[in-house]
């Protein structure tokens, strides 16, 4: 599937650690073909079946501080010791081919973002799971973590929660392919108001 689209749209997914937001990212960017993913830059250690390049660019903490003090990221933040950034090249680059971009990304990076581009451009969403009990089972089921990092996660989780209302459109995950149908009807509903309004302009152009 592609979206008909006028404009270049920013489209935004977060989520605490263990609500499914990488899963989402992925399934989307499989179903929405003319969309791109902003892949950032990260000094956290490189995990089991990822790539450099694809999931991340994987650097050390002098490089990344470096990259910083050369204003090469739109926005950064930092979490459980490791520093996160979304370069601007990435939309750039998608814009001068057409195409909107994704990013997977915390409320802190959503917040700076909403500060550099229009209301208009941006598509965010905050993505919940279904309760408390579900979120650790998740985060368990991970296997990725050991159980003090599992508590951590789940405690700076319910701080991220409240940010939720930061976001245009909140959504509970708890059937993933629900959710990305969801999430792809609202994808589309704001790209056809895009639409209209610039034909309407258009109109009121030509009148003038």
């Amino acid at each position: 599937m592609s979206i008909k689209k006028e404009n270049n749209k920013i489209i935004i997914i977060s989520s605490p650690s263990g609500a499914g937001k990488t899963t989402i990212c992925k399934l989307l960017l499989k179903k929405i073909k003319n969309i791109d993913l902003s892949i950032s830059y990260t000094t956290r250690p490189i995990r089991i079946n990822e790539k450099n390049g694809k999931d991340y660019y994987f650097v050390n903490h002098h490089n990344f501080i470096k990259l910083k003090k050369q204003n090469l990221f739109v926005e950064t933040a930092k979490n459980f010791n490791n520093y996160y950034g979304s370069p601007y090249t990435n939309i750039h680059k998608s814009f001068s081919q057409n195409k909107s971009i994704l990013f997977d990304i915390d409320w802190k990076g959503a917040q700076k973002l909403r500060k550099k581009y229009p209301d208009k451009q941006i598509i965010d969403f905050f993505i919940l799971p279904p309760n408390k009990k579900e979120l650790k089972r998740r985060l368990k089921k991970r296997g990725r973590d050991n159980n003090n990092e599992i508590q951590m996660r789940l405690s700076y989780a319910l701080t991220e929660i409240n940010h939720h209302v930061d976001y245009k459109y909140v959504l509970i995950n708890d059937k993933i392919n629900e959710t990305i149908k969801l999430l792809i009807d609202i994808i589309n509903h704001n790209f056809l108001i895009t639409s209209i309004d610039l034909k309407v302009k258009k109109k009121l152009k030509l009148m003038k």
